[in-house]
Formats: structure tokens, C-alpha cells, sequence
């Protein structure tokens, strides 16, 4: 599953809880600091694919002419394009590899900014961020469906996509974070 925008404070946020709550690792900073670090590392992320979708449909919406006379499916060549820009754009598209470097990159951050400290091996703590990573994505979709199940519950259902729903949406979703302890 792709890292999006609106799940990098959740993400954030289980990594350094997931740190902080570690026996090995010595946090020496404030956990803000920590925070916001995880979570620039993730945007840098996210933003760098955004780049990558934008190029790729400028290029489709400079050959349109082209993609319809030959009848091609929009969808795979966008794929195509995708694929190939992804090294220039810095940008790996398999998840799991794209996770584990992005591990490596908030390990790396940690360190240099020197906000924690540890005496064990770095991978190790690498692996820590990795697994906080996929943990949160492999929950994401429970919580989401579990949101979903109350909201159609309620007596007065709020429309989707008006304020209200996201508000009670984002009450909601955060208090099955909390259940679940990643918030």
C-alpha cells in the first residue's frame, strides 16, 4: 500500500512511540523534534511520487493524440512512464523496498541530527522503523473499515465529503489509534 499525505502524522507518530517505547534505543532529544523529523523524511517521500504522477501526465497529455489513434490503455501507459521516470524521480516503486529505504532514511536522519542513541546493531533499529511502517499500513485499512462500520450507525448520517463527516471521521479514526495504541 502507498504512504499517502493524510497518514504520514499516523505513521509518524508509531514510529516514534515505537522508538520511544524501545528498551535498546536512548532518546536524546524531544520527542517533537523526533516527530517532525519522521514526518519531513515521509512528506519528502510522498511529494518526490507526486512529482513523478505529474511528469508522467504531462507527457500522456502531450502524446493524447498519439494514445487514442493507437487505442492504448491509458492506465498501463501511465504504468509504463511511471516506471521508467521512478530512478530519475528517486522514486522505488515496490512497496516493500520503498518501506526498507525509507527506514534506512529516518535511521539516517535520527542519527545525524543526533536525536537518539543506541548499542545495538543499526539494522536492528532500522527494522524497528521498518516493522512501525508496516504496521501501521497493514492496521490502516481495519481501523478505516471499523470507522466506516460506526459512522453508518449513527442515527443522522453525516453526508460523505462534507466537513462534518471528516471531522467525525478523524474523532473517530483517532480514537481506534489510541485503542490500538499507535497514537
Amino acid at each position: 500500500m502507498r504512504i499517502k499525505l493524510p497518514h504520514i502524522p499516523y505513521i509518524a507518530n508509531k514510529i516514534t512511540l515505537d522508538i520511544m517505547h524501545c528498551s535498546f534505543i536512548e532518546v536524546k532529544d524531544q520527542l517533537e523534534k523526533i516527530n517532525l523529523c519522521i514526518k519531513n523524511v515521509l512528506e519528502n517521500d510522498v511529494l518526490n511520487e507526486r512529482k513523478l504522477d505529474e511528469r508522467v501526465k504531462k507527457i500522456l497529455e502531450e502524446q493524447e493524440e498519439e494514445i487514442e489513434f493507437m487505442q492504448i490503455d491509458r492506465k498501463n501507459m501511465f504504468w509504463l512512464i511511471k516506471k521508467r521516470l521512478a530512478n530519475e524521480f528517486k522514486v522505488i516503486l515496490n512497496s516493500e523496498d520503498r518501506h526498507n529505504n525509507l527506514a534506512h532514511e529516518i535511521l539516517s536522519e535520527l542519527i545525524d541530527n543526533d536525536y537518539i542513541n543506541f548499542l545495538v546493531s543499526e539494522n536492528r533499529v532500522k527494522n524497528l522503523i521498518f516493522s512501525s511502517i508496516e504496521g501501521y499500513l497493514k492496521i490502516y485499512e481495519e481501523i478505516e473499515d471499523e470507522v466506516y462500520e460506526k459512522i453508518s450507525n449513527y442515527k443522522t448520517k453525516p453526508i460523505p465529503g462534507s466537513e462534518e463527516y471528516e471531522l467525525i471521521f478523524e474523532k473517530l479514526y483517532q480514537e481506534e489509534l489510541r485503542k490500538k495504541g499507535m497514537f
